[in-house]
């Protein structure tokens, strides 16, 4: 699995790591200056992408390489991802309705609105440029992580409305739902990791071969 696409995938997979540990670190410091359950949850999200990403930059890598990925360590990491995932949904939920039965309201938080608005214009595109390197390299593995990735766009598109919505109408109930969503797409997400989707298994080429023909007209060529 060499050339322009795998280049680029590793490239692409390097990135989200870099980001995700940028982003995170600010989603959490300023959702706990403002109270923010929803913005601390899409900060610790973050954390569990970087994760995630890093086990399919190391595929990627020793594929590259011509080496043999180690599956069982892979589906270990996998699966402690997916516990972190199912952990971050049962915080987000109890904080969340404890602030709904307590009343409290977080404050308002430019910072956090500002950082999710760029997630929502940084990681679609990111997405697709994932999608087309996986198709390219009629890799599942890669194709996968461009679903994961499309996800988080969602997730920002979520945490950025809470934000938004209350910095203008103040409504206090509206951190704790964006929460609830944002576990909502914890527990898809780690009921993937938990299945082992971003592991690669034996004839994934075939099925990402599947897909890429979907995307290619007569002759071979791309539509």
């Amino acid at each position: 699995m060499r050339g322009p696409a795998a280049r680029r995938a590793i490239r692409y997979a390097r990135f989200t790591i870099g980001y995700n540990v940028i982003e995170g670190i600010i989603a959490v410091a300023a959702g706990t200056v403002a109270g923010a359950v929803s913005l601390i949850g899409f900060g610790v999200d973050s954390g569990i992408e970087v994760a995630a990403a890093t086990v399919v930059l190391v595929r990627l890598l020793a594929e590259i390489r011509g080496g043999e990925p180690d599956e069982a360590k892979e589906r270990r990491a996998l699966k402690f991802i997916a516990l972190t995932f199912f952990a971050l949904a049962l915080y987000v939920t109890v904080e969340g309705v404890r602030d709904l039965v307590a009343g409290e309201s977080p404050d308002t938080s430019l910072v956090g609105i500002a950082l999710t608005g760029a997630s929502i214009v940084i990681m679609p595109w990111l997405a697709r440029a994932k999608r087309k390197a996986g198709l390219e390299m009629n890799s599942r593995l890669v194709v996968a992580d461009a679903a994961e990735t499309k996800l988080c766009a969602w997730l920002s598109v979520s945490t950025f409305a809470g934000l938004v919505a209350f910095a203008i109408w103040g409504w206090t109930w509206i951190d704790p739902v964006a929460g609830f969503v944002i576990a909502a797409f914890a527990i898809m997400e780690g009921k993937e990791a938990w299945e082992g989707e971003l592991v690669c298994d034996d004839g994934c080429e075939d099925d990402a071969g599947d897909d890429c023909d979907d995307h290619r007209g007569a002759g071979g060529k791309d539509r």
